[in-house]
């Protein structure tokens, strides 16, 4: 085993060191050691497409938002990499109370397994909104700034989309009226800072909203919402059989929406501790069929059961 691999394997020993410890323990890693998650995870980055191909079966989960023991009782159901595969769908930091550790865990394991642990990139892994939700005063208060700009260096590298055996189309906010082409994802240049406007900021801002036919504005002041016709019709233009994004507390943690055209994940139970929503990992088959497993607000405090539900399979064209 190298040096390398060894300070990696520690660092995530350190980070894995709490799981049966009180909720709110905080772990430290030496600024080297974030400087050298943040470097090489870069490096992998890197090397994989800003629309990046996941092969099933793979595990999905939703926004975490810095609530590092949830997270950790995340993997706890769906088994510890290297046992299952994982994409996340962004939304790493922010609001909760360790933020540090969640997205430090996260980059250790893209490093450690780099083709079968995914991150897309959220709304909130960007400089100008976690400077304001919480990050930036997280790192300033445990370290300084110089860790906070390491982080947002990273990223800005974060793959944005990812297409799961061709049929799922991922990522953290939703489509926009400027997705023509699966190319276009391909053709977005990192590193790069997600602008007020366009297609990129469309991929980690908007909503689907029931309520609207075709495309609509959005309360959040940013980017647009779209109705269910215009996901029934991107999945036939496209040739998918389902939308899979984050952006939004749902109450059992996962939601359908548009016929099952569209599903949000959501996976920070009792999310800021002010709603009593569940957290939710979709998991995908190996013939993309989808059931979740939905951990309830109670479980994360002291449970141990979770249920798993079948949506019946993916959706037939």
């Amino acid at each position: 085993m190298s040096e390398e691999r060894a300070d990696l394997d520690k660092i995530i020993e350190k980070l894995l060191a709490v799981r049966n410890s009180k909720l709110g323990r905080l772990v430290h890693l030496s600024e080297a050691e974030i400087k050298y998650l943040c470097e090489r995870s870069i490096g992998v980055f890197k090397q994989q497409p800003t629309l990046v191909e996941v092969k099933a079966p793979v595990k999905i989960c939703g926004d975490v938002h810095g609530q590092y023991y949830d997270l950790l009782k995340l993997f706890e159901h769906g088994g510890y990499p290297p046992e299952s595969s994982y994409l996340f769908l962004g939304d790493y930091v922010d609001r909760g109370k360790q933020s540090l550790e969640t997205i430090c865990l996260l980059l250790a394991y893209k490093i450690k397994y780099p083709h079968n642990f995914f991150l897309l990139r959220g709304n909130h892994e960007c400089a100008s909104i976690n400077r304001i939700y919480g990050f930036y005063d997280e790192c300033k208060r445990r370290y300084d700034t110089t860790i906070w700009k390491m982080f947002t260096e990273c990223f800005n590298w974060i793959p944005i989309c990812a297409l799961i055996d061709g049929r799922i189309l991922c990522m953290h906010g939703g489509i926009s009226p400027d997705l023509k082409s699966m190319d276009q994802i391909r053709a977005i240049t990192r590193p790069t800072d997600i602008p007020d406007e366009g297609l990129l900021c469309d991929l980690l801002w908007s909503d689907p909203d029931a309520s609207v036919k075709g495309w609509g504005e959005n309360d959040r002041g940013v980017s647009v919402t779209f109705g269910p016709d215009v996901v029934e019709k991107f999945l036939d233009t496209h040739n998918l059989d389902l939308i899979c994004r984050a952006h939004q507390v749902v109450e059992d943690g996962y939601e359908f929406f548009a016929n099952r055209s569209l599903v949000t994940v959501f996976s920070a139970p009792n999310y800021c501790g002010e709603f009593e929503n569940s957290g939710a990992i979709m998991d995908v088959d190996k013939d993309l069929v989808c059931s979740f497993q939905v951990l309830k607000p109670t479980e994360i405090t002291g449970g141990d059961d979770n249920r798993k539900k079948n949506t019946g399979g993916n959706r037939k064209r």
